[in-house]
């Protein structure tokens, strides 16, 4: 093995301009490529870490620091060993590990030493039910973490549901993947009506057929194709043990009402060839949105015969159904009230303000 050179500057075949655009953090990154890029240290390895342990250093033993870089939201560490260069990149919790290598032995080694064990695994708790976060960063590209959500069951949380909009759950919280025509589940109606919490109970209860995803940045997947691409038709390891996806879009307003097609362009399009275009064939993939828009004003073609495993209003409680949920009818308004109302009242929030124009009752489809 040759001589490394002693700085790893030295190796780069470039020549660095840096302005005060240019952050310590962001030389450190372009040190540690420098004998990737010669082909010195042609084999690289990395890993991401989600919640690294307090007082891990994600350093291997031996290792020498060469660069640290401290900022604000972000670190960085550069070190090197015998035969391979180490760059630890991390923010809050999370931290990114990347190792260069004369070969891949030493790579994997080296990887291994400085991340093993390092991941803090909370105890999962019986209510818990695992689900993934998708968003574009500007750094890494298409990125994925997972988090445990607390999730109640299905009969815990059916009261806070208006009955038409519960009997309607009740058929799509026992969906199985025989029972799937269409691709696209769409929950609409007002803000506060429990749409969000109706999607953590059913990635519960179809959390032994389904990995519901969320996509936290819904309109640049549409308008990146790439992104598109790495998120809902890439590769991965559950699509191989016919896994179904759920990806879930909220408060996709703009992106599926009725005049969407000249607002958002191909966007609309491209979520339509996901879920029964050539964009979807021979994928597992389900497509859930959520809105607050009307049924009205929503884009036709995305709530065509055919197209909608389910498409649920979710509107408000009766008064009724609202003053059996709280025990009370003090402060429920003859019209009833959301969900979200309904615990700002428990908790004894106050005045209840609602809008003069909002009427009861849902409708559903499924």
């Amino acid at each position: 093995m040759g001589r490394m050179p002693a700085n790893p500057q030295d190796a780069l075949p470039i020549r660095l301009t840096v302005d005060d655009s240019d952050s310590p953090s962001d030389v450190v990154d372009a040190l540690f490529l420098g004998r990737f890029t010669t082909g010195e240290q042609p084999y690289a390895r990395s890993r991401s870490l989600d919640r690294v342990k307090s007082g891990s250093t994600l350093l291997p033993p031996g290792a020498t620091v060469l660069r640290t870089a401290r900022g604000e939201t972000r670190s960085a560490v550069l070190a090197e060993g015998e035969g391979w260069t180490l760059l630890v990149s991390r923010w809050n919790r999370g931290a990114d590990v990347t190792v260069t290598a004369v070969d891949e032995e030493t790579a994997d080694r080296v990887l291994a030493a400085a991340t093993d064990g390092a991941q803090d695994e909370p105890e999962p708790q019986p209510d818990d039910v695992p689900m993934g976060f998708w968003y574009l960063s500007p750094r890494r590209g298409p990125h994925r973490t997972s988090r445990q959500i607390a999730a109640g069951t299905w009969d815990e949380v059916r009261p806070n549901y208006t009955a038409p909009v519960a009997d309607a759950l009740d058929r799509l919280m026992k969906t199985t993947p025989e029972d799937i025509a269409g691709r696209l589940l769409l929950l609409h109606g007002p803000p506060g009506t429990g749409k969000t919490s109706a999607l953590r109970t059913l990635a519960r209860e179809w959390r032994d057929w389904c990995q519901v995803d969320c996509v936290l940045d819904p309109e640049r997947l549409f308008s990146d194709i790439g992104y598109l691409m790495d998120i809902a038709i890439g590769e991965d390891e559950e699509s191989g043990k016919g896994r179904w996806r759920l990806l879930l879009l909220e408060d996709c307003d703009e992106l599926i009402r009725g005049e969407a097609k000249e607002a958002a362009g191909q966007a609309l399009s491209r979520l339509l060839n996901l879920t029964d275009g050539l964009l979807g064939q021979g994928r597992n993939v389900l497509v859930g949105v959520t809105t607050n828009e009307d049924l009205e004003r929503l884009h036709p073609a995305v709530v065509r015969p055919g197209r909608c495993l389910a498409r649920v209003e979710v509107g408000p409680l009766t008064r009724p159904e609202s003053v059996d949920w709280l025990g009370t009818g003090e402060g429920v308004p003859s019209e009833g009230a959301t969900l979200a109302e309904l615990y700002a009242l428990r908790r004894g929030v106050g005045p209840l303000s609602l809008p003069e124009a909002r009427q009861p009752g849902a409708g559903l489809y499924l």
